[in-house]
């Protein structure tokens, strides 16, 4: 591959791909990420920022394909890209299409996703959403070259509101950030209130800026006096404020969200179905945790030897083709056979309810039924979908 128009704009900690054209049974992917916006500590300091998440995942995963690929006679190479802060991903993207990567993996914003997926070229490609939780990208921005391994927001807030609404939690107290995706998460938590017949009791977004360590004791108190409610729900995906509210409310209430009970694809304490063999492999080859966008990225990666594997075929279209059918049953360590829904491009998939060391619960729960898949129960069901009247078709 022709690095020097890539060496200005990327950091690679991984290169194995060769020429496209060299060998006939290799399927190369390609994995574009993106430094964090913000390096700053984690919430009392206790848990850095890493800047490869997704693509430690991702390099699992060609692992795994490849132990795969050994009985079947092909093989998976992984190239590795991460942006600096503050580049632009359609120049690095525009560099993938022309070395002919049509398999490409993306840690990045929803806007850069769709960015991309307009891009000329980018109908012949397939756009793999490991970073991006948007409701919208599944709705009405959603694109045909676009499919998601990370579960949406939507999909997070109706695991939540399973449980709640089997424990009989059912007048809510919401706190959104004022970030953005922070509002975009609060908005799927009050879709899922209607949804469930649940009652939000009180909305009131925490705005303060300083530094809540410091003042959290005598301030949420007073936030959150005044309000009778089951359950506070925080919307705070940075992490700034919401880890301050469990056990400081006015009164002793449970907190879920995004800090207290959370809704995630992957946790460190999950264990069943094996999935304690995929934490310390990854732990292993990483040196930490593996986190939901890490997940997210290997599981497209499985995804794709999957589709190679059972179409005995390192062809495009017929990787594609089987990855939208009824054919795909993905092993991802959670108990159930995944697969893409074909209205959105969405991973159907469990969510993880979990504590910050224990799994509570495991979404869709017992009771809540559908008439094709239960795990169609999270996010927006076909009917629901507005992703069928703006889609584009490559």
């Amino acid at each position: 591959m022709n690095l020097s128009k890539l060496l200005p704009f990327l950091w690679i900690p991984v290169l194995l791909a060769l020429p496209l054209t060299a060998e006939a049974a290799t399927v190369h992917i390609a994995f574009l990420g993106k430094q964090p916006e913000d390096l700053r500590p984690a919430a009392a300091n206790l848990e850095p920022v890493h800047a490869d998440i997704g693509l430690r995942g991702a390099e699992l995963g060609i692992e795994d394909d490849n132990t795969t690929g050994r009985f079947t006679g092909q093989k998976f190479k992984l190239l590795g890209a991460t942006l600096h802060h503050g580049e632009d991903p359609r120049r690095a993207f525009y560099f993938l299409l022309k070395e002919g990567y049509r398999h490409i993996i993306v840690n990045l914003p929803a806007s850069d996703i769709q960015q991309m997926a307009d891009m000329e070229g980018a109908e012949a490609v397939i756009l793999y959403n490991a970073g991006a939780y948007d409701d919208r990208l599944r709705g009405r921005d959603c694109r045909a070259n676009v499919l998601h391994t990370l579960p949406s927001h939507a999909m997070r807030a109706d695991a939540l509101g399973q449980y709640l609404k089997k424990k009989r939690w059912e007048d809510w107290f919401l706190v959104p950030g004022k970030r953005r995706q922070d509002r975009l998460f609060a908005r799927a938590i009050r879709r899922t209130a209607k949804r469930f017949g649940v009652k939000l009791v009180a909305e009131k977004p925490w705005t303060h800026d300083f530094d809540a360590r410091r003042t959290a004791q005598a301030l949420v108190a007073t936030f959150t006096q005044g309000v009778e409610y089951d359950i506070l729900l925080v919307a705070d995906e940075a992490g700034l404020f919401g880890d301050y509210f469990p056990y400081r409310t006015w009164l002793p209430r449970p907190v879920a969200g995004s800090q207290g009970l959370i809704a995630t694809a992957w946790h460190p304490a999950h264990e069943q179905w094996g999935a304690v063999q995929l934490q310390n492999r990854f732990r292993e080859r990483a040196g930490r945790w593996m986190k939901p966008r890490d997940y997210a990225a290997w599981l497209a990666v499985r995804a794709i030897g999957e589709a190679a594997t059972r179409t005995q075929s390192v062809d495009f279209a017929k990787i594609r083709e089987f990855l939208l059918s009824d054919r795909l049953a993905l092993a991802g360590f959670k108990g159930r056979p995944l697969s893409f829904r074909r209205w959105n491009g969405q991973l159907r998939q469990p969510i993880l309810l979990t504590g910050p060391r224990a799994v509570v619960a495991v979404a869709p729960l017992e009771g809540f039924l559908h008439p094709v898949d239960e795990l169609d129960t999270l996010g927006y069901d076909e009917r629901e979908s507005l992703c069928h009247l703006t889609r584009k078709r490559p």
